[in-house]
Protein backbone atom coordinates (compact mmCIF):
# COMPACT_ATOMS: atom_id res chain seq x y z
CA UNK A 1 0.00 0.00 0.00
CA UNK A 2 1.27 3.45 -0.97
CA UNK A 3 0.43 5.03 2.39
CA UNK A 4 2.34 2.28 4.22
CA UNK A 5 5.41 2.98 2.09
CA UNK A 6 5.09 6.69 2.78
CA UNK A 7 4.76 6.16 6.53
CA UNK A 8 7.79 3.87 6.49
CA UNK A 9 9.81 7.01 5.74
CA UNK A 10 8.79 8.23 9.18
CA UNK A 11 10.19 5.24 11.06
CA UNK A 12 13.24 7.23 12.07
CA UNK A 13 10.89 9.68 13.74
CA UNK A 14 8.72 7.07 15.45
CA UNK A 15 8.82 8.73 18.88
CA UNK A 16 7.72 12.08 17.46
CA UNK A 17 5.00 10.38 15.39
CA UNK A 18 3.65 8.60 18.48
CA UNK A 19 3.77 11.81 20.49
CA UNK A 20 1.97 13.75 17.73
CA UNK A 21 -0.69 11.00 17.55
CA UNK A 22 -1.11 11.06 21.33
CA UNK A 23 -1.55 14.86 21.28
CA UNK A 24 -4.15 14.57 18.50
CA UNK A 25 -6.13 11.98 20.46
CA UNK A 26 -6.03 13.93 23.74
CA UNK A 27 -6.97 17.14 21.92
CA UNK A 28 -10.01 15.43 20.38
CA UNK A 29 -11.06 13.99 23.74
CA UNK A 30 -10.87 17.48 25.25
CA UNK A 31 -12.78 18.76 22.21
CA UNK A 32 -15.62 16.31 22.83
CA UNK A 33 -15.80 16.93 26.59
CA UNK A 34 -17.62 20.34 26.50
CA UNK A 35 -20.64 18.72 24.81
CA UNK A 36 -20.81 16.23 27.66
CA UNK A 37 -20.49 19.02 30.23
CA UNK A 38 -23.36 20.94 28.62
CA UNK A 39 -25.60 17.91 29.08
CA UNK A 40 -24.38 17.49 32.65
CA UNK A 41 -25.07 21.22 33.30
CA UNK A 42 -28.62 20.81 32.02
CA UNK A 43 -28.98 17.85 34.36
CA UNK A 44 -27.75 19.99 37.28
CA UNK A 45 -30.23 22.79 36.55
CA UNK A 46 -33.17 20.37 36.24
CA UNK A 47 -32.34 17.66 38.78
CA UNK A 48 -30.28 19.78 41.22
CA UNK A 49 -29.67 17.63 44.36
CA UNK A 50 -30.51 14.50 42.35
CA UNK A 51 -28.14 15.27 39.47
CA UNK A 52 -25.24 13.14 38.32
CA UNK A 53 -22.74 15.60 39.83
CA UNK A 54 -24.50 15.31 43.18
CA UNK A 55 -23.71 11.61 43.17
CA UNK A 56 -20.03 12.61 43.15
CA UNK A 57 -20.48 14.24 46.57
CA UNK A 58 -21.24 17.85 45.58
CA UNK A 59 -24.81 18.36 46.76
CA UNK A 60 -25.23 22.16 46.41
CA UNK A 61 -26.37 22.98 42.81
CA UNK A 62 -24.36 26.22 42.84
CA UNK A 63 -21.23 24.34 43.85
CA UNK A 64 -22.01 21.83 41.11
CA UNK A 65 -22.08 24.63 38.51
CA UNK A 66 -18.82 26.10 39.83
CA UNK A 67 -17.29 22.63 39.62
CA UNK A 68 -18.47 22.27 36.01
CA UNK A 69 -17.12 25.75 35.26
CA UNK A 70 -13.70 24.74 36.62
CA UNK A 71 -13.75 21.56 34.54
CA UNK A 72 -14.70 23.56 31.44
CA UNK A 73 -11.79 25.97 32.00
CA UNK A 74 -9.39 23.06 32.51
CA UNK A 75 -10.69 21.30 29.38
CA UNK A 76 -10.35 24.40 27.20
CA UNK A 77 -6.81 25.00 28.42
CA UNK A 78 -5.96 21.35 27.82
CA UNK A 79 -7.53 21.42 24.36
CA UNK A 80 -5.57 24.55 23.41
CA UNK A 81 -2.32 23.14 24.77
CA UNK A 82 -2.61 19.83 22.96
CA UNK A 83 -3.75 21.57 19.78
CA UNK A 84 -0.52 23.56 19.85
CA UNK A 85 1.46 20.38 20.49
CA UNK A 86 -0.15 18.30 17.77
CA UNK A 87 0.04 21.11 15.20
CA UNK A 88 3.71 21.68 15.95
CA UNK A 89 4.67 18.01 15.95
CA UNK A 90 2.67 16.99 12.87
CA UNK A 91 4.07 19.91 10.93
CA UNK A 92 7.63 19.20 12.03
CA UNK A 93 7.17 15.53 11.17
CA UNK A 94 5.72 16.40 7.76
CA UNK A 95 8.66 18.71 7.07
CA UNK A 96 11.17 16.06 8.08
CA UNK A 97 9.59 13.39 5.89
CA UNK A 98 9.32 15.92 3.05
CA UNK A 99 13.02 16.74 3.49
CA UNK A 100 13.95 13.06 3.50
CA UNK A 101 11.92 12.31 0.38
CA UNK A 102 13.41 15.26 -1.49
CA UNK A 103 17.00 14.46 -0.50
CA UNK A 104 16.57 10.74 -1.25
CA UNK A 105 14.99 11.49 -4.63
CA UNK A 106 17.74 13.91 -5.54
CA UNK A 107 20.42 11.48 -4.39
CA UNK A 108 18.80 8.69 -6.41
CA UNK A 109 18.61 10.88 -9.51
CA UNK A 110 22.31 11.72 -9.23
CA UNK A 111 23.16 8.02 -9.22
CA UNK A 112 21.07 7.20 -12.28
CA UNK A 113 22.66 6.24 -15.57
CA UNK A 114 22.94 8.77 -18.35
CA UNK A 115 20.51 6.63 -20.34
CA UNK A 116 17.86 7.50 -17.73
CA UNK A 117 18.23 11.24 -18.38
CA UNK A 118 17.87 10.74 -22.12
CA UNK A 119 14.29 9.58 -21.51
CA UNK A 120 13.37 12.14 -18.84
CA UNK A 121 12.62 15.84 -19.03
CA UNK A 122 14.22 18.08 -16.44
CA UNK A 123 10.80 19.65 -15.87
CA UNK A 124 9.26 16.32 -14.87
CA UNK A 125 12.05 15.62 -12.40
CA UNK A 126 11.81 19.14 -11.00
CA UNK A 127 8.05 18.71 -10.64
CA UNK A 128 8.55 15.53 -8.60
CA UNK A 129 11.22 17.07 -6.36
CA UNK A 130 9.18 20.22 -5.75
CA UNK A 131 5.44 19.95 -6.47
CA UNK A 132 4.94 16.28 -5.64
CA UNK A 133 7.02 16.34 -2.48
CA UNK A 134 5.22 19.51 -1.35
CA UNK A 135 1.81 17.97 -2.10
CA UNK A 136 2.68 14.94 -0.01
CA UNK A 137 3.86 17.20 2.80
CA UNK A 138 0.49 18.99 2.82
CA UNK A 139 -1.33 15.70 3.37
CA UNK A 140 1.04 14.61 6.14
CA UNK A 141 0.73 18.03 7.77
CA UNK A 142 -3.10 18.11 7.91
CA UNK A 143 -4.72 14.96 6.56
CA UNK A 144 -3.06 12.43 8.85
CA UNK A 145 -4.24 14.34 11.93
CA UNK A 146 -7.77 14.70 10.52
CA UNK A 147 -8.10 10.96 9.95
CA UNK A 148 -6.78 10.19 13.45
CA UNK A 149 -9.16 12.67 15.09
CA UNK A 150 -12.22 11.37 13.22
CA UNK A 151 -11.34 7.85 14.38
CA UNK A 152 -10.95 9.12 17.96
CA UNK A 153 -14.35 10.81 17.78
CA UNK A 154 -16.03 7.63 16.59
CA UNK A 155 -14.53 5.53 19.37
CA UNK A 156 -15.02 8.03 22.22
CA UNK A 157 -18.54 9.07 21.27
CA UNK A 158 -19.63 5.49 20.66
CA UNK A 159 -18.60 4.58 24.23
CA UNK A 160 -20.74 7.40 25.66
CA UNK A 161 -23.70 6.56 23.39
CA UNK A 162 -23.74 2.87 24.28
CA UNK A 163 -23.48 3.71 27.99
CA UNK A 164 -26.54 6.00 27.78
CA UNK A 165 -28.75 4.38 25.12
CA UNK A 166 -27.96 1.39 22.94
CA UNK A 167 -30.97 2.10 20.73
CA UNK A 168 -29.94 5.69 19.97
CA UNK A 169 -26.34 4.57 19.50
CA UNK A 170 -27.35 2.15 16.77
CA UNK A 171 -29.57 4.76 15.07
CA UNK A 172 -26.97 7.51 15.23
CA UNK A 173 -24.15 5.31 14.00
CA UNK A 174 -26.17 3.86 11.11
CA UNK A 175 -24.95 6.52 8.60
CA UNK A 176 -21.28 5.83 9.33
CA UNK A 177 -21.01 2.71 7.11
CA UNK A 178 -22.63 4.73 4.32
CA UNK A 179 -20.10 7.52 4.83
CA UNK A 180 -17.15 5.08 4.86
CA UNK A 181 -18.46 3.28 1.77
CA UNK A 182 -18.90 6.64 0.06
CA UNK A 183 -15.35 7.62 0.98
CA UNK A 184 -13.87 4.50 -0.62
CA UNK A 185 -16.19 4.76 -3.62
CA UNK A 186 -15.13 8.34 -4.33
CA UNK A 187 -11.51 7.43 -3.60
CA UNK A 188 -11.64 4.79 -6.33
CA UNK A 189 -13.20 7.29 -8.74
CA UNK A 190 -10.75 10.07 -7.86
CA UNK A 191 -7.51 8.05 -7.89
CA UNK A 192 -6.90 7.91 -11.68
CA UNK A 193 -8.01 11.52 -12.05
CA UNK A 194 -5.46 12.79 -9.56
CA UNK A 195 -2.75 10.68 -11.20
CA UNK A 196 -3.62 12.53 -14.40
CA UNK A 197 -3.45 15.87 -12.58
CA UNK A 198 0.11 15.16 -11.34
CA UNK A 199 1.17 14.05 -14.83
CA UNK A 200 -0.17 17.26 -16.36
CA UNK A 201 1.55 19.31 -13.66
CA UNK A 202 4.83 17.67 -14.68
CA UNK A 203 4.15 18.52 -18.34
CA UNK A 204 3.67 22.19 -17.45
CA UNK A 205 6.91 22.31 -15.46
CA UNK A 206 8.80 20.62 -18.29
CA UNK A 207 7.45 22.99 -20.95
CA UNK A 208 8.16 26.11 -18.90
CA UNK A 209 11.71 24.97 -18.00
CA UNK A 210 12.44 24.23 -21.65
CA UNK A 211 11.10 27.56 -22.87
CA UNK A 212 12.99 29.58 -20.26
CA UNK A 213 16.23 27.78 -21.19
CA UNK A 214 15.52 28.38 -24.89
CA UNK A 215 14.26 31.94 -24.63
CA UNK A 216 16.99 33.27 -26.95
CA UNK A 217 15.94 30.84 -29.67
CA UNK A 218 12.27 31.72 -29.19
CA UNK A 219 13.05 35.42 -29.53
CA UNK A 220 15.34 34.96 -32.54
CA UNK A 221 12.60 33.12 -34.43
CA UNK A 222 9.88 35.51 -33.13
CA UNK A 223 7.84 32.59 -31.83
CA UNK A 224 6.72 34.18 -28.56
CA UNK A 225 3.04 34.02 -29.49
CA UNK A 226 3.29 30.40 -30.65
CA UNK A 227 5.01 29.36 -27.41
CA UNK A 228 2.46 31.24 -25.32
CA UNK A 229 -0.30 29.36 -27.12
CA UNK A 230 1.52 26.08 -26.52
CA UNK A 231 1.89 26.80 -22.78
CA UNK A 232 -1.76 27.85 -22.68
CA UNK A 233 -2.75 24.53 -24.30
CA UNK A 234 -0.72 22.49 -21.81
CA UNK A 235 -2.07 24.58 -18.93
CA UNK A 236 -5.61 23.98 -20.23
CA UNK A 237 -4.96 20.23 -20.12
CA UNK A 238 -3.91 20.59 -16.47
CA UNK A 239 -7.02 22.70 -15.79
CA UNK A 240 -9.29 20.11 -17.42
CA UNK A 241 -7.66 17.25 -15.47
CA UNK A 242 -8.15 19.18 -12.24
CA UNK A 243 -11.76 19.96 -13.13
CA UNK A 244 -12.48 16.25 -13.66
CA UNK A 245 -10.96 15.42 -10.25
CA UNK A 246 -12.82 18.26 -8.53
CA UNK A 247 -16.13 17.13 -10.04
CA UNK A 248 -15.74 13.79 -8.26
CA UNK A 249 -14.47 15.17 -4.95
CA UNK A 250 -17.13 17.91 -4.82
CA UNK A 251 -19.95 15.36 -5.16
CA UNK A 252 -18.75 13.63 -2.00
CA UNK A 253 -19.71 16.49 0.36
CA UNK A 254 -23.50 16.57 -0.36
CA UNK A 255 -23.71 12.80 0.04
CA UNK A 256 -21.96 13.02 3.41
CA UNK A 257 -24.23 15.87 4.56
CA UNK A 258 -27.38 13.86 3.85
CA UNK A 259 -26.02 10.85 5.72
CA UNK A 260 -25.10 13.12 8.66
CA UNK A 261 -28.59 14.64 8.65
CA UNK A 262 -30.15 11.18 8.88
CA UNK A 263 -28.14 10.28 11.99
CA UNK A 264 -28.74 13.65 13.63
CA UNK A 265 -32.51 13.53 13.06
CA UNK A 266 -32.66 10.02 14.50
CA UNK A 267 -31.09 11.20 17.76
CA UNK A 268 -33.00 14.49 17.78
CA UNK A 269 -36.49 13.07 17.23
CA UNK A 270 -36.37 9.57 18.72
CA UNK A 271 -34.29 10.75 21.70
CA UNK A 272 -36.76 13.57 22.27
CA UNK A 273 -39.64 11.13 22.22
CA UNK A 274 -37.83 8.97 24.77
CA UNK A 275 -37.48 12.03 27.06
CA UNK A 276 -41.19 12.80 26.70
CA UNK A 277 -42.00 9.19 27.52
CA UNK A 278 -39.75 9.29 30.59
CA UNK A 279 -37.31 6.73 29.19
CA UNK A 280 -34.39 9.15 28.95
CA UNK A 281 -33.20 11.98 31.21
CA UNK A 282 -33.13 15.51 29.80
CA UNK A 283 -29.41 15.90 30.57
CA UNK A 284 -28.60 12.61 28.83
CA UNK A 285 -30.69 13.73 25.86
CA UNK A 286 -28.69 16.97 25.69
CA UNK A 287 -25.42 15.02 25.78
CA UNK A 288 -26.53 12.73 22.93
CA UNK A 289 -27.79 15.56 20.72
CA UNK A 290 -24.61 17.55 21.11
CA UNK A 291 -22.39 14.46 20.71
CA UNK A 292 -24.24 13.39 17.58
CA UNK A 293 -23.25 16.67 16.02
CA UNK A 294 -19.72 16.33 17.38
CA UNK A 295 -19.52 12.79 15.98
CA UNK A 296 -21.04 13.25 12.55
CA UNK A 297 -20.22 16.81 11.53
CA UNK A 298 -16.45 16.16 11.32
CA UNK A 299 -17.32 13.72 8.55
CA UNK A 300 -18.22 16.78 6.46
CA UNK A 301 -14.51 17.50 6.21
CA UNK A 302 -13.82 13.92 5.20
CA UNK A 303 -14.33 14.98 1.59
CA UNK A 304 -11.53 17.54 1.90
CA UNK A 305 -9.38 15.01 3.73
CA UNK A 306 -9.96 12.38 1.04
CA UNK A 307 -9.25 14.98 -1.64
CA UNK A 308 -5.99 15.84 0.09
CA UNK A 309 -5.25 12.15 0.56
CA UNK A 310 -5.72 11.34 -3.13
CA UNK A 311 -3.58 14.27 -4.22
CA UNK A 312 -0.91 13.22 -1.73
CA UNK A 313 -0.98 9.57 -2.78
CA UNK A 314 -0.85 10.49 -6.48
CA UNK A 315 2.30 12.47 -5.70
CA UNK A 316 3.64 9.64 -3.54
CA UNK A 317 3.26 7.17 -6.43
CA UNK A 318 5.37 9.38 -8.69
CA UNK A 319 7.98 9.83 -5.95
CA UNK A 320 8.17 6.11 -5.14
CA UNK A 321 8.21 5.22 -8.84
CA UNK A 322 11.24 7.47 -9.25
CA UNK A 323 12.96 5.93 -6.22
CA UNK A 324 12.33 2.44 -7.64
CA UNK A 325 14.07 3.24 -10.94
CA UNK A 326 16.94 0.73 -11.17
CA UNK A 327 20.56 1.88 -11.15
CA UNK A 328 22.65 -0.24 -13.51
CA UNK A 329 25.87 1.71 -12.97
CA UNK A 330 27.07 0.87 -9.49
CA UNK A 331 30.21 -0.35 -7.79
CA UNK A 332 30.91 -4.04 -7.58
CA UNK A 333 31.41 -5.49 -4.13
CA UNK A 334 35.11 -5.99 -4.86
CA UNK A 335 35.66 -2.57 -6.50
CA UNK A 336 38.77 -0.73 -5.31
CA UNK A 337 40.04 2.81 -4.82
CA UNK A 338 43.21 3.15 -6.88
CA UNK A 339 45.86 5.72 -7.72
CA UNK A 340 46.18 5.90 -11.50
CA UNK A 341 49.12 6.89 -13.64
CA UNK A 342 47.02 7.42 -16.78
CA UNK A 343 47.73 4.38 -18.96
CA UNK A 344 44.57 3.58 -20.97
CA UNK A 345 43.59 0.61 -23.14
CA UNK A 346 40.45 -0.23 -25.10
CA UNK A 347 40.33 -3.94 -25.98
CA UNK A 348 37.80 -5.15 -28.57
CA UNK A 349 35.11 -2.78 -27.28
CA UNK A 350 31.66 -2.94 -28.87
CA UNK A 351 28.87 -0.60 -27.82
CA UNK A 352 25.33 0.25 -28.87
CA UNK A 353 22.96 2.81 -27.36
CA UNK A 354 20.20 0.33 -28.14
CA UNK A 355 21.36 -3.21 -27.31
CA UNK A 356 18.91 -4.67 -29.82
CA UNK A 357 20.59 -2.81 -32.69
CA UNK A 358 23.95 -3.27 -34.40
CA UNK A 359 26.94 -1.88 -32.46
CA UNK A 360 27.51 1.86 -32.71
CA UNK A 361 31.18 1.28 -31.83
CA UNK A 362 32.70 -1.89 -33.20
CA UNK A 363 36.00 -3.57 -32.33
CA UNK A 364 37.69 -0.53 -30.78
CA UNK A 365 41.33 -1.26 -29.94
CA UNK A 366 43.97 1.27 -28.90
CA UNK A 367 46.49 1.95 -26.16
CA UNK A 368 47.58 5.24 -24.62
CA UNK A 369 50.72 5.23 -22.53
CA UNK A 370 50.88 7.27 -19.35
CA UNK A 371 51.89 10.87 -20.13
CA UNK A 372 50.99 10.68 -23.83
CA UNK A 373 48.71 13.11 -25.66
CA UNK A 374 46.40 11.39 -28.14
CA UNK A 375 43.56 12.69 -30.26
CA UNK A 376 40.41 11.27 -31.81
CA UNK A 377 39.03 12.93 -34.91
CA UNK A 378 36.29 12.20 -37.37
CA UNK A 379 32.98 13.46 -38.62
CA UNK A 380 29.99 14.12 -36.35
CA UNK A 381 28.45 10.83 -35.24
CA UNK A 382 31.59 8.79 -35.80
CA UNK A 383 31.75 7.81 -32.09
CA UNK A 384 34.42 10.12 -30.65
CA UNK A 385 32.45 11.41 -27.65
CA UNK A 386 30.97 7.95 -27.06
CA UNK A 387 34.47 6.69 -26.23
CA UNK A 388 34.64 9.24 -23.42
CA UNK A 389 31.19 8.26 -22.13
CA UNK A 390 32.37 4.67 -21.88
CA UNK A 391 35.58 5.74 -20.15
CA UNK A 392 33.58 7.77 -17.60
CA UNK A 393 31.25 4.77 -17.15
CA UNK A 394 28.20 6.77 -18.17
CA UNK A 395 27.44 3.72 -20.30
CA UNK A 396 28.68 0.13 -20.44
CA UNK A 397 30.01 -1.63 -23.50
CA UNK A 398 28.36 -4.82 -24.69
CA UNK A 399 31.71 -6.50 -25.36
CA UNK A 400 35.39 -5.99 -24.60
CA UNK A 401 37.27 -4.27 -21.79
CA UNK A 402 38.48 -0.80 -20.91
CA UNK A 403 41.64 -0.83 -18.78
CA UNK A 404 43.35 1.86 -16.74
CA UNK A 405 46.81 0.86 -15.54
CA UNK A 406 45.95 -2.72 -16.64
CA UNK A 407 42.88 -2.70 -14.36
CA UNK A 408 39.36 -3.08 -15.76
CA UNK A 409 37.48 0.13 -14.97
CA UNK A 410 34.54 -2.00 -13.79
CA UNK A 411 36.76 -2.99 -10.85
CA UNK A 412 37.54 0.61 -9.91
CA UNK A 413 35.16 2.45 -7.61
CA UNK A 414 33.18 5.04 -9.55
CA UNK A 415 34.18 7.89 -7.28
CA UNK A 416 37.84 6.94 -7.50
CA UNK A 417 37.63 6.63 -11.29
CA UNK A 418 35.91 9.94 -11.95
CA UNK A 419 37.98 11.86 -9.42
CA UNK A 420 41.08 11.03 -11.46
CA UNK A 421 39.65 12.08 -14.83
CA UNK A 422 39.39 15.76 -15.65
CA UNK A 423 36.68 16.23 -18.28
CA UNK A 424 36.11 19.39 -20.30
CA UNK A 425 33.20 18.73 -22.64
CA UNK A 426 31.70 20.84 -25.39
CA UNK A 427 28.44 20.96 -23.37
CA UNK A 428 30.05 22.88 -20.52
CA UNK A 429 27.92 23.86 -17.52
CA UNK A 430 28.65 26.62 -15.05
CA UNK A 431 26.78 27.10 -11.79
CA UNK A 432 25.05 30.37 -10.90
CA UNK A 433 27.90 31.50 -8.68
CA UNK A 434 31.18 33.39 -8.87
CA UNK A 435 33.99 32.55 -11.25
CA UNK A 436 36.16 31.51 -8.31
CA UNK A 437 33.45 29.17 -6.99
CA UNK A 438 33.03 27.56 -10.42
CA UNK A 439 36.77 26.93 -10.74
CA UNK A 440 37.00 25.72 -7.13
CA UNK A 441 34.43 23.04 -8.01
CA UNK A 442 37.44 21.02 -9.17
CA UNK A 443 38.88 21.11 -5.64
CA UNK A 444 36.75 22.45 -2.79
CA UNK A 445 39.83 22.99 -0.61
CA UNK A 446 41.84 24.94 -3.19
CA UNK A 447 43.39 28.28 -2.24
CA UNK A 448 42.91 31.43 -4.27
CA UNK A 449 46.49 31.10 -5.50
CA UNK A 450 45.77 27.61 -6.85
CA UNK A 451 42.60 28.87 -8.54
CA UNK A 452 44.51 31.68 -10.20
CA UNK A 453 47.26 29.31 -11.35
CA UNK A 454 44.67 27.02 -12.98
CA UNK A 455 43.03 30.04 -14.65
CA UNK A 456 46.37 31.18 -16.03
CA UNK A 457 47.07 27.71 -17.44
CA UNK A 458 43.67 27.80 -19.13
CA UNK A 459 44.32 31.28 -20.56
CA UNK A 460 41.39 32.61 -18.50
CA UNK A 461 43.15 34.91 -15.99
CA UNK A 462 43.35 37.98 -18.25
CA UNK A 463 39.67 38.17 -19.13
CA UNK A 464 38.70 37.39 -15.52
CA UNK A 465 40.73 40.37 -14.25
CA UNK A 466 38.97 42.63 -16.76
CA UNK A 467 35.59 41.84 -15.17
CA UNK A 468 34.22 44.29 -12.54
CA UNK A 469 34.68 41.96 -9.55
CA UNK A 470 37.44 39.78 -10.96
CA UNK A 471 37.27 36.26 -9.61
CA UNK A 472 34.25 37.26 -7.49
CA UNK A 473 32.18 38.13 -10.56
CA UNK A 474 28.93 36.19 -10.88
CA UNK A 475 28.54 34.22 -14.10
CA UNK A 476 24.73 33.96 -14.07
CA UNK A 477 22.71 30.79 -14.54
CA UNK A 478 24.62 28.44 -16.83
CA UNK A 479 27.26 31.16 -17.39
CA UNK A 480 24.83 33.41 -19.27
CA UNK A 481 26.97 36.50 -18.55
CA UNK A 482 30.00 35.01 -20.32
CA UNK A 483 30.83 34.18 -23.91
CA UNK A 484 31.13 30.57 -25.08
CA UNK A 485 34.91 30.81 -25.17
CA UNK A 486 35.08 32.26 -21.66
CA UNK A 487 32.85 29.48 -20.35
CA UNK A 488 35.10 26.81 -21.85
CA UNK A 489 38.25 28.40 -20.45
CA UNK A 490 36.73 28.45 -16.95
CA UNK A 491 35.71 24.81 -17.41
CA UNK A 492 39.28 23.99 -18.46
CA UNK A 493 40.62 25.80 -15.38
CA UNK A 494 38.22 23.80 -13.23
CA UNK A 495 39.49 20.54 -14.68
CA UNK A 496 43.13 21.59 -14.28
CA UNK A 497 42.57 22.54 -10.64
CA UNK A 498 41.44 18.96 -10.09
CA UNK A 499 44.98 17.95 -11.13
CA UNK A 500 43.92 14.60 -12.63
CA UNK A 501 46.33 12.04 -14.08
CA UNK A 502 43.99 11.79 -17.09
CA UNK A 503 42.68 14.95 -18.80
CA UNK A 504 39.95 14.66 -21.43
CA UNK A 505 39.28 17.61 -23.74
CA UNK A 506 36.07 16.93 -25.67
CA UNK A 507 35.92 19.80 -28.18
CA UNK A 508 37.31 21.99 -25.40
CA UNK A 509 38.42 24.73 -27.79
CA UNK A 510 35.44 24.60 -30.14
CA UNK A 511 33.94 27.85 -28.83
CA UNK A 512 37.10 29.95 -28.50
CA UNK A 513 38.51 32.35 -31.05
CA UNK A 514 41.64 31.55 -33.03
CA UNK A 515 43.87 33.72 -30.85
CA UNK A 516 42.67 32.06 -27.64
CA UNK A 517 42.91 28.63 -29.25
CA UNK A 518 46.52 29.32 -30.18
CA UNK A 519 47.23 30.43 -26.61
CA UNK A 520 45.62 27.29 -25.16
CA UNK A 521 47.53 25.11 -27.62
CA UNK A 522 50.71 26.80 -26.52
CA UNK A 523 49.90 26.07 -22.87
CA UNK A 524 49.12 22.41 -23.64
CA UNK A 525 52.82 21.65 -23.34
CA UNK A 526 52.57 22.75 -19.71
CA UNK A 527 49.11 21.27 -19.13
CA UNK A 528 50.12 17.84 -20.40
CA UNK A 529 53.21 17.49 -18.23
CA UNK A 530 52.85 14.52 -15.90
CA UNK A 531 49.43 13.48 -17.19
CA UNK A 532 47.74 11.70 -20.05
CA UNK A 533 45.70 13.95 -22.35
CA UNK A 534 42.91 12.72 -24.61
CA UNK A 535 41.60 15.21 -27.13
CA UNK A 536 38.38 14.98 -29.12
CA UNK A 537 38.35 17.47 -31.96
CA UNK A 538 36.72 18.54 -35.19
CA UNK A 539 39.28 21.25 -35.84
CA UNK A 540 42.39 19.32 -36.80
CA UNK A 541 44.63 22.31 -36.12
CA UNK A 542 44.20 21.61 -32.42
CA UNK A 543 45.65 18.07 -32.60
CA UNK A 544 48.65 18.37 -34.92
CA UNK A 545 51.11 18.01 -32.01
CA UNK A 546 49.45 14.94 -30.52
CA UNK A 547 51.64 11.85 -30.03
CA UNK A 548 49.04 9.79 -31.89
CA UNK A 549 45.85 10.62 -33.78
CA UNK A 550 43.03 8.10 -34.26
CA UNK A 551 40.56 8.63 -37.09
CA UNK A 552 37.07 7.27 -36.40
CA UNK A 553 34.48 6.58 -39.07
CA UNK A 554 31.15 4.80 -38.56
CA UNK A 555 32.18 3.59 -35.11
CA UNK A 556 35.52 2.09 -36.20
CA UNK A 557 39.15 3.23 -36.10
CA UNK A 558 40.17 3.68 -39.73
CA UNK A 559 43.62 5.18 -39.31
CA UNK A 560 46.13 6.08 -36.62
CA UNK A 561 49.48 7.80 -36.46
CA UNK A 562 51.06 11.21 -36.03
CA UNK A 563 49.86 14.19 -38.02
CA UNK A 564 52.73 13.92 -40.50
CA UNK A 565 52.24 10.17 -40.96
CA UNK A 566 48.48 10.53 -41.58
CA UNK A 567 48.87 13.45 -43.99
CA UNK A 568 51.40 11.46 -46.03
CA UNK A 569 49.04 8.44 -46.25
CA UNK A 570 46.49 10.22 -48.43
CA UNK A 571 43.72 8.55 -46.45
CA UNK A 572 40.64 9.81 -44.62
CA UNK A 573 42.65 12.11 -42.34
CA UNK A 574 44.30 13.75 -45.35
CA UNK A 575 40.86 14.38 -46.86
CA UNK A 576 39.66 16.04 -43.66
CA UNK A 577 42.86 18.08 -43.43
CA UNK A 578 42.57 19.30 -47.01
CA UNK A 579 38.92 20.29 -46.46
CA UNK A 580 39.71 22.29 -43.33
CA UNK A 581 42.84 23.97 -44.69
CA UNK A 582 41.22 24.73 -48.05
CA UNK A 583 43.77 22.68 -50.01
CA UNK A 584 40.96 20.59 -51.53
CA UNK A 585 39.61 23.64 -53.36
CA UNK A 586 42.90 25.00 -54.68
Amino acid sequence: MILTQVLSYGRGYKVQALWASFCSIINKLFDIAPEILIGVAIDVVISQEDSFVASLGISDPKHQLFFLGFLTFFIWVGESLFQYLYLRNWRELAQKIQHRFRVDCYGHIQKMDMRFFENQSSGRLTSILNDDVNQLERFLDVGANDILQVATSVVAVSVVFFLISVKLALLSFAPIPVIIYGAFYFKKKAEPRYAEVREKAGNIASAINTNIAGVATIKSFTQEELEQQRIAHISRQYLDANAAAIKVSAAFTPVIRMAILTGFLATFIIGGLDVLNGDLAVGAYGILVFLTQRLLWPFRDLANTMDMYERGMASARRILRLLSEPMTTRDRDDAENVELSGRLQFKDVDFSYNPSELPFLCGINFEVKAGQTVAFVGQTGSGKSTLIKLLMRYYHGQRGHILLDDMDIENIRLQSLRQQIGLVSQATFLFSDTIAANIRYGDNEASHEAIEAAARAAEAHDFIMQMPAGYDSFVGEGGVKLSGGQIQRIALARALLKDPPLLVLDEATSAVDNETEAAIQKSLATISQGRTVIMIAHRLSTVVKADCIYVLENGKIKESGTHQQLVSKNGRYRQLWDIQTGSLFE
